[in-house]
């Protein structure tokens, strides 16, 4: 329980995402309104939001593997390592606020939490032999999946149908679940294999993801 623990504690800092950054200062540090992050989206090339997506959804699958390493070795670097990819569910938030409001960034934020938290879930349970609680958790993990790819469909119907988007997500997690499981099994080779399906895979999502915003506001990009 400690990795939850860790998990349900941790503080989301807001950090920026270097060059590629998409979207403004958060309200809360800046008092920058929906219409400033509407400004910064206007300012953006169609490759700087591909990129910067890019970069959020990276830096999501590899705090997340730092994740797997840290926690299933209990290294003293499981609380550090776990603010970093609880702030990672952030920048995705505020990225999806920038063209979506923020009611809309606060969600998605929220949802990606719950699905760092289960999949620690997840990983507690199959450290402990639990089966029957593996189970369990990732039923868990699986419906917030679906709730992710739902609530992104909802923002952009037209691009993100509902059938792409929970493929998307359920591949995701899949790929996510091989990775830890070789990795808790100790079958490293496999492991390090998982892992670049994992990336090829979330460069397609961040793709998509992307690509959708530019069709769905085509007035705002250069």
């Amino acid at each position: 329980m400690r990795a939850k623990q860790m998990l349900v504690g941790a503080a989301g800092l807001l950090l920026a995402i270097g060059s590629w950054t998409i979207v403004a200062a958060p309200a809360a540090a800046s008092g920058s309104t929906h219409a400033q992050h509407h400004e910064t989206a206007r300012r953006l090339s169609s490759e700087d939001l591909d990129q910067g997506m890019r970069k959020l959804w990276e830096d999501h699958i590899t705090w997340t593997r730092l994740f797997i390493v840290s926690a299933s070795a209990n290294l003293p670097d499981l609380n550090a390592t776990t603010d970093r990819l609880l702030q990672n569910q952030t920048d995705i938030g505020d990225a999806i606020a920038a063209y979506y409001g923020t009611a809309a960034g606060t969600q998605l934020t929220n949802l990606l939490r719950t699905h760092i938290m289960g999949a620690a879930d997840v990983l507690t349970a199959a450290k402990a032999g639990d089966d029957a609680k593996v189970q369990q958790t990732k039923d868990a993990w699986y419906a917030n999946g679906h709730d992710i790819a739902a609530f992104l469909s909802k923002a952009n119907p037209k691009n993100w149908k509902p059938a792409e988007m929970d493929s998307m997500m359920r591949k995701h997690l899949d790929l996510t679940l091989d990775e830890a499981v070789a990795h808790l099994q100790g079958r490293y080779a496999d492991d390090v294999a998982a892992y670049d399906h994992v990336h090829d895979e979330i460069l397609q999502m961040a793709d998509m993801l992307a690509d959708g915003i530019v069709n769905q506001f085509p007035k705002r990009f250069s």
